[in-house]
């Protein structure tokens, strides 16, 4: 097959050394991570980017892979048009860096307030505030922090933060996220630092890229969603995440 796959920055490394192994062709296309924080917005550039490589003006794909959850509800009403689309059951990248549905409800239903860190998401990180992901709940106290870096400087954002306890609202422990090859002490130490500084708890998990790699190798079993043309993506609220309806 030849497979177009639209990815977050967020899984940057793990996506490409699965294209590299793959036995089929893919072709990768990175979008900016933290667009997830405005679904409507990043919904809409991965339609524009289904729509042309749907097109087969320049190439003719078998089908286009998401390495996205449903982030948000970004990835709700995403329309298959001449070509399938397929993503992983999945609520965001925190299940594709573990492996599994079922590890992520468990660490959801354990820790709820756990604070993510992985490398490539902190590596890649444009606005140096919020390093951690899956935080969908805490994106009201992102928004009000950066509010007060442009008002008061980065500096005394902080301080306010930190004296209104917005940082700790929802959350006390923070886990680093280790997978393999892709293990990068200076990233930890990072989390580790942060955790300390806010006082949470601090863990190191390690990751399974299982998922990632069965959606670049085309093993679409009942992990993934696969949406035919004239379908799109709809959220559901029981463990299959996703699924498909007419458009």
């Amino acid at each position: 097959m030849h497979l177009k796959c639209l990815a977050c920055e967020a899984l940057a490394r793990p996506v490409y050394l699965a294209a590299a192994h793959t036995p089929h062709i893919v072709d990768v296309e990175l979008l900016q991570l933290g667009w997830h924080q405005d679904p409507d917005d990043l919904r809409a550039r991965l339609q524009a980017k289904i729509t042309a490589a749907s097109s087969g003006l320049e190439t003719a794909y078998d089908a286009i892979v998401l390495a996205y959850g449903l982030c948000g509800r970004s990835t709700e009403g995403l329309r298959a048009e001449k070509i399938p689309i397929v993503l992983p059951r999945a609520h965001d990248c925190i299940t594709l860096l573990l492996g599994s549905r079922a590890r992520y409800q468990g660490e959801f239903t354990d820790y709820p307030g756990t604070y993510w860190y992985a490398r490539d998401y902190v590596e890649r990180n444009r606005g140096g505030s919020v390093l951690s992901l899956g935080a969908e709940t805490f994106e009201i106290s992102r928004a009000l922090y950066e509010s007060y870096v442009e008002k008061y400087g980065e500096e005394n954002a902080q301080y306010l933060m930190e004296v209104m306890g917005a940082w700790q609202a929802h959350y006390d422990r923070a886990v680093y996220v280790a997978s393999g090859d892709f293990h990068s002490p200076a990233v930890e130490a990072q989390a580790q630092a942060e955790a300390e500084r806010r006082g949470w708890r601090f863990e190191r998990v390690g990751g399974d890229l299982v998922l990632i790699r069965r959606l670049l190798w085309g093993e679409w079993g009942d992990d993934f969603l696969v949406v035919e043309p004239g379908q799109q993506v709809k959220m559901t609220y029981n463990t299959d995440i996703v699924t498909s309806s007419s458009v």
